[in-house]
């Protein structure tokens, strides 16, 4: 299978330093993690990264398994709100991992993620998925709308403490905006089933 193309976004400082890698590195770090734990569902298409905490100190290898093969859908490595934390979407599975503490990690409900969106000034990583959206903040999950879309939501804008998109609404074929406040996930327009 040929590598993916990935996004590497630091859009949030942090104090690890990553590297996706194009495939299994041959010759595996000493420590070695792989999400979720299940092995039989992570080979083809898997996101590999090596991690490095600290300045000096060992690399850990990290191996996230793919969502799906879809390349409209994301794939690589964000920053989070919280400095310690990073996250590896593998074909719209997301994982939020401790860079310090690798066996403590979470998957974002939504399967798949269809794209992510870093809202630095909020202090937020958010990410949408077909009906809503979902934010990370530094402690953990922010919010989550209600549904903006019977299948399908775009986010456009991300900027001055709200949030921009689209939702498909069904009955008449169109995309319907919305606006999300980030402060705390309200949002007005959007459509979905009520």
């Amino acid at each position: 299978m040929a590598a993916r193309p990935y996004v590497f976004d630091e859009s949030f400082p942090h104090p690890w330093q990553a590297q996706i890698l194009p495939g299994r590195p041959l010759i595996a770090p000493a420590r070695q993690y792989v999400y979720p734990l299940a092995m039989e569902e992570v080979e083809l298409g898997a996101l590999e990264l090596l991690l490095r905490v600290q300045a000096g100190a060992a690399q850990v290898g990290m191996t996230f398994a793919l969502g799906f093969a879809d390349p409209a859908l994301p794939h690589g490595l964000w920053s989070c709100p919280d400095p310690g934390q990073l996250c590896a979407v593998a074909g719209g599975y997301a994982y939020v991992v401790r860079a310090d503490e690798p066996k403590q990690w979470m998957q974002v409900p939504y399967r798949p993620v269809t794209s992510v969106h870093p809202a630095v000034e909020s202090g937020l990583l958010i990410f949408a998925g077909f009906h809503r959206l979902w934010a990370l903040g530094s402690t953990g999950q922010a919010w989550e709308t209600e549904r903006l879309s019977w299948e399908g939501v775009r986010v456009t804008e991300v900027g001055g403490g709200q949030l921009h998109g689209f939702g498909w609404d069904m009955a008449t074929d169109t995309e319907i905006p919305f606006r999300v406040n980030l402060r705390d996930g309200s949002h007005t327009g959007g459509s979905g089933p009520k």
